[in-house]
């Protein structure tokens, strides 16, 4: 008993620092519709300033006036980053925010490991709260209690700030209605400005805090955002309170799941977010959105179908790339092969987000089951290559089956979080079930069949199955499936009025997109040799995330340019310069500032620009005539 109140006041004491990061980063959803994935990069600053501070001035004034000073540094590099960056992006679709603060984070990393070193580094204890208590016979840190306090005060004093504050009452106004609140004549460029100070800072502070419980070290940004985004998504999107509830929530999920659950510690937290989603949508203490917001594949001018000329174009660059093996030497032509795998992954995510209108924050999920099928059929049944191509997608499809259907019941950035609980589901599942899955050891000797075994066999291999499966994508876009899809997508009610049914429309497009994003696991786990738990993680999703945005959400095929730009781009730079994500993460920034519609998006922009409609109304239309249409190729 003495063991489970230490573990519960333990739990209590982590969700304190949980709680600070996941309010600012609800509050800055809640308010500017930014889902800013550097808000774990501010929490991993806060340390690493308040380390330097602390190392610096002693005693207790010198730590804890460290402690502030680092937050609010951090908080003004957030508010430089929302006038320099964010500002820019606004009126971009909404995810073109997320792809600049996943350019940041990339960038934070190098720079914390340039400046601070890669070690992980100590920090010092807190003056008064170093020692311990003695509480039913077993030491508790003191350090803790005084966490455990500081919760419910900061929750407080948000409260005070928003409910008896002009600006609070604005920043509640603007979580409801942004466009009532700019109707009012609310300066909004400064409000959003200091909502992004505020939640920085407060994710700065809960990182400083943490300076004398655990190491700061410059994975911190990613191993918290997750849980940040449970717990936000738990409580509900701009929520405060239900930030403060799901925090202390998840904190002791993560306490007794360890003890009670060990085989499925893992999973427990995302279980508990999926079934929180599935019955309430808008999280614990969340509310509906009142505001209609566009679908993401809503765009600016009709797609068509592909041109004679056109078409012989792209068969002509399939020519020339299947020439490659002639002239190309073995380590390019398996980095050919790596990047045709993606071109896959990004066009079967493509597909889904742009004529679905569905962002899927888990996609990888379906990537590493196809990948996991191919290896089930080759370590355990003895398949040959040929057959574990054509069965190992059927696992891919069948966890997009499952998970699909209770996830088009949900919309937005719920919808996004519920396919990323699945994912994280499936990856704890391939990560902890080491007796088939082979745990972090992952599953090895996954070879192709003799004939695609060299480096030209398999490139060959992987375009056909690449070429053929975007083609198939690219014909549903236009087909009766696709209209409909497309259809569901930008106006519900009008499409089921036309006897089109959203929801299972919706389903069948996440089983395809799930089984071609299958297809192309398998094809990777023949290339690499092997499978590991990464495949399903959020890294790989968040790769075909860039991918997708990179190439253009509003075009047709704009993945498949986005995901050879980006795979190429950080390959290359890996070989090239330790600083691979610093620059690869500028890259992305000023793409998105530069190209706010994607490279191909930009360049159909262009050719729009260069040949204007003519009087008859023959030739392209131009972009921003009209009413929104979908956009080009």
């Amino acid at each position: 008993m003495e063991f489970l109140l230490v573990q519960a006041l333990s739990g209590l004491a982590s969700a304190a620092s949980l709680f600070l990061v996941a309010s600012g980063l609800s509050i800055i959803f809640g308010v500017t519709r930014i889902v800013n994935f550097a808000h774990g990069a501010f929490y991993m600053l806060g340390a690493y300033v308040a380390f330097t501070l602390t190392d610096r001035f002693a005693g207790p004034l010198g730590f804890w006036g460290s402690i502030l000073v680092a937050s609010l540094v951090v908080a003004a590099l957030g508010a430089l980053m929302e006038m320099v960056l964010l500002r820019r992006i606004y009126h971009a679709p909404e995810l073109f925010q997320l792809l600049a603060t996943f350019g940041v984070t990339l960038m934070v990393q190098d720079l914390v490991v340039l400046i601070w070193g890669a070690e992980d580094l100590m920090g010092p204890r807190a003056p008064g709260f170093a020692g311990a208590v003695e509480l039913f016979g077993r030491r508790v840190p003191a350090y803790d209690f005084l966490l455990i306090s500081l919760g419910p005060i900061v929750l407080g004093l948000l409260w005070l700030v928003f409910h008896r504050t002009r600006w609070g009452v604005l920043v509640r106004a603007a979580t409801q209605d942004r466009e009532m609140v700019a109707s009012l004549g609310v300066n909004q460029k400064w409000l959003f400005t200091s909502v992004f100070a505020l939640g920085v800072f407060l994710a700065a502070l809960g990182g400083a805090l943490q300076i004398p419980r655990t190491t700061v070290s410059h994975a911190m940004d990613l191993s918290i955002i997750v849980e940040v985004f449970v717990v936000v998504v738990i409580g509900g999107l701009g929520s405060v309170t239900g930030a403060f509830v799901a925090a202390i929530l998840v904190s002791e999920l993560n306490a007794f799941g360890i003890l009670i659950l060990p085989q499925i510690s893992m999973v427990i937290v995302f279980l508990a977010m999926a079934a929180v989603l599935v019955v309430r949508p808008w999280g614990l203490f969340g509310k509906p959105d009142a505001t209609v917001r566009a679908a993401t594949g809503v765009a600016i001018r009709p797609w068509r179908p592909m041109s004679g000329m056109e078409r012989a174009a792209v068969a002509a660059a399939v020519a020339v790339a299947a020439a490659l093996p002639f002239f190309a030497g073995s380590y390019a032509l398996s980095v050919g092969s790596e990047i045709l795998v993606f071109v896959l992954f990004a066009a079967s995510l493509h597909f889904l987000m742009t004529v679905g209108g569905l962002a899927s924050f888990g996609h990888a999920a379906y990537f590493g089951l196809g990948a996991y099928g191919a290896a089930f059929l080759v370590k355990y049944l003895g398949a040959p290559m040929e057959a574990a191509l054509l069965v190992g997608p059927l696992l891919g499809l069948a966890g997009a089956v499952v998970f699909g259907w209770f996830c088009v019941r949900l919309s937005g950035v719920y919808f996004a979080m519920l396919t990323l609980a699945f994912a994280q589901i499936a990856w704890s599942v391939a990560f902890q079930w080491v007796e088939v899955t082979g745990g972090d050891n992952g599953m090895l000797g996954i070879w192709p069949a003799s004939w695609a075994a060299t480096p030209q066999g398999f490139f060959w291999l992987a375009l056909a199955i690449v070429t053929v499966g975007v083609a198939l994508l690219r014909m549903l876009v236009f087909s009766p499936f696709g209209f409909g899809l497309r259809a569901a997508r930008d106006s519900t009610l009008r499409a089921e009025a036309i006897g089109i049914d959203r929801k299972s429309t919706q389903w069948a497009a996440f089983i395809v997109a799930g089984t071609f994003a299958g297809v192309a696991g398998a094809l990777f786990a023949f290339l690499k040799g092997s499978v590991f738990p990464e495949n399903l993680a959020i890294p790989t999703s968040v790769d075909g995330l860039v991918m997708v945005l990179l190439g253009g959400i509003e075009t047709v095929s704009g993945a498949v340019i986005g995901a050879i730009v980006y795979k190429a781009l950080a390959i290359w730079l890996m070989s090239k310069t330790e600083l691979s994500k610093l620059v690869l993460g500028g890259v992305i920034v000023l793409l998105v500032v530069a190209f706010p519609k994607g490279i191909v998006g930009f360049l159909e922009d262009l050719r729009h620009r260069l040949r204007p409609p003519r009087p008859n109304g023959a030739g392209p239309q131009a972009a921003g005539y009209g009413a929104k249409v979908e956009a080009a190729e």
